[in-house]
């Protein structure tokens, strides 16, 4: 778990748990869970010096990661389409988690892992270069000014995200919310670590083709929100 000496309790938008899982996503729980989740010791003490291909049976070509998987559609199909890339999927919300290893079990994918907790300790705990694509979809948009703080994707995440990326390598970023579209968009164009590559406010209706759309991302548009991606490139180290 999340030390909050450390990160601070970790607050999401949503609820951590909703309704009961049924049985067979209780099973998964129980039974599938334990055989791909991030073990606590590889965070123990690593401190920016965890090589992620090492949590896979067989070391894959690259390590892709996601932040906050919601349902884990993206994921999944990220994870379907890509075989010889190692998955590494976060998420603290129980039936989030659930959903996830569903696709995991119906698909048989064995290219994925997961920590079913805050992210944020897994990307301290992550050597320097070791991840080749990075997503955060979505995150909880926090609306509420005296909020805002407890964005995921700020000024510091974003040095972090630098950090872990190797040169070349990718960061996608997503949102349905208008002020923190706004706020990922001059965050992102100030930085000097990146070079945009695509979307932002002022391209608004771009969106990667390679993006999966989840569950979450088809509700919003249905609803009639005008989702913003930004993709963008680490440059060199």
């Amino acid at each position: 778990m999340t030390d909050p000496a450390k990160y601070g309790h970790l607050r999401t938008y949503g609820r951590r748990r909703g309704r009961p899982l049924r049985p067979q996503r209780a099973g998964l729980m129980r039974d599938l869970l334990p055989r791909i989740a991030v073990p606590a010791r590889a965070l123990a003490g690593a401190a920016g010096a965890l090589d992620p291909r090492s949590l896979f049976e067989a070391p894959p070509k690259e390590v892709w990661l996601e932040l906050g998987f919601g349902s884990g559609e993206h994921l999944a199909a990220q994870a379907a389409a890509h075989p010889d890339v190692g998955l590494i999927g976060c998420e603290p919300f129980a039936n989030g988690v659930a959903a996830l290893l569903r696709h995991v079990a119906d698909r048989k994918l064995g290219n994925v892992r997961v920590l079913p907790d805050d992210g944020r300790p897994l990307v301290d705990a992550l050597a320097r270069g070791s991840i080749a694509r990075l997503f955060v979809l979505f995150p909880d948009p926090w609306p509420k000014k005296r909020h805002r703080q407890r964005r995921l994707v700020g000024a510091a995440m974003l040095d972090q995200f630098a950090r872990v990326l190797a040169g070349g390598g990718r960061l996608r970023l997503a949102t349905d919310d208008p002020d923190y579209a706004g706020e990922m968009d001059a965050l992102t164009a100030a930085h000097p670590a990146f070079a945009r590559l695509g979307g932002g406010v002022a391209a608004a209706a771009w969106r990667p083709a390679d993006a999966p759309m989840s569950r979450y991302e088809q509700k919003a548009r249905l609803k009639g929100a005008r989702p913003v991606f930004i993709e963008l490139e680490r440059r060199p180290h």
